[in-house]
């Protein structure tokens, strides 16, 4: 394995649209959503080590997860987690992670991935991993993976790019969540990407490019003492972490700069974002009903999703594309078409309920 080869796997965020499987005590980064045997988490870090040795991956998440992670990875030291004490957003996050490579290593690429996207065909992600990496040890460039779109999704951003002979392309621009209109004309243009938020480069090149677009983060978090990788790490990141501007690497630094490429990849990715997405992983019977963790009966229904503890029985009578999730004491019954309500709907469950319940 390359010891240049670095992964920061985001871990921290709650999950919301896949209330109220996913709560903030526990979020469906850690959940195994498909029965596999594994959390989303655990399968992210074990496909990412087939090409990057252990002790270079580091997991960012939120303080509160700290447990769950070391529970869940035990391979991994506490060295290897970067805690984020307050939310702000991705562009901290990933310079904390930057600055802390570029201590140990200043030859490292690295991969940023997020946690709880679901890849089908493993080896394509590697082989297209790798490419990124070589391209970005070469290159002064700044990459993002690219899903090729096969129907106009509005939950995703989009990346068009300039169309060229060689496999990495250059980016024209960055559209974070489009419209139906606009998403079914992006996907007729044929120069569209989806955003996947899986980023390669090299810790030279997304420093520079702090340095250029982000001065005031990079003063905050580099203040020239080396903490990095010793003891006083912790103490320095409780201390100034909160002081960093909240913003998402996407506005932040790959939206406005002029080296970001993409390369366009098919692994058969899923971000596993929505009810919708895990139904559309899921086995379904000759009705199209997905079913999780329940003994189920359908009679004149179709194109429902069902998830309850395991052994429930349920029995669904007259009932379309509908999904119905059951967790601890809280059943959510939503239709399918509009999961993207499941987040709103977690908030106002917030104010209504105990807290515990979100």
């Amino acid at each position: 394995m390359n010891t240049n080869y670095y992964a920061v796997i985001m871990a921290g965020g709650v999950g919301s649209r896949l209330w109220p499987i996913s709560t903030e005590k526990y979020p469906k980064q850690f959940h195994d959503l498909l029965g596999t045997g594994e959390s989303l988490l655990q399968k992210t870090f074990n496909r990412i080590n087939q090409l990057i040795p252990v002790e270079n991956i580091l997991i960012a998440t939120n303080k509160r997860y700290e447990q769950l992670v070391l529970e869940q990875l035990p391979e991994i030291s506490n060295k290897q987690l970067l805690l984020e004490p307050a939310m702000r957003n991705t562009a901290p996050c990933i310079l904390y992670a930057a600055l802390k490579i570029h201590q140990q290593n200043k030859n490292a690429v690295m991969l940023v991935a997020p946690s709880d996207h679901w890849i089908e065909n493993e080896t394509e992600f590697i082989k297209n991993i790798e490419t990124s990496f070589k391209a970005c040890a070469k290159e002064d460039m700044l990459m993002t993976l690219g899903i090729q779109p096969n129907h106009p999704n509005t939950g995703y951003g989009y990346i068009q790019f300039e169309e060229n002979s060689s496999e990495i392309k250059k980016v024209k621009t960055f559209t974070e969540k489009p419209n139906l209109e606009k998403a079914t004309e992006f996907l007729a243009s044929g120069d569209y990407l989806w955003n996947a938020g899986i980023f390669v480069w090299s810790v030279s090149s997304i420093l520079d490019t702090f340095k250029k677009y982000l001065p005031k983060m990079v003063n905050i978090l580099d203040n020239g003492n080396n903490v990095y990788n010793t003891d006083l790490e912790d103490d320095f990141i409780k201390n100034n972490y909160e002081k960093c501007e909240d913003i998402s690497i996407d506005f932040g630094i790959m939206e406005r700069s002029e080296k970001v490429h993409v390369l366009p990849v098919d692994f058969g990715w899923n971000d596993l974002g929505t009810w919708g997405s895990l139904y559309n992983k899921l086995s379904k019977d000759k009705y199209q009903n997905a079913t999780v963790g329940a003994n189920t009966i359908f009679k004149d229904a179709n194109g429902n999703m069902i998830s309850t503890q395991n052994g429930k029985k349920v029995v669904v009578q007259g009932l379309q594309d509908f999904i119905v999730v059951e967790k601890d004491d809280v059943l959510v019954i939503c239709p399918r078409k509009e999961e993207q309500d499941i987040k709103q709907l977690r908030t106002e469950a917030k104010d209504a309920f105990d807290e515990k319940h979100v």
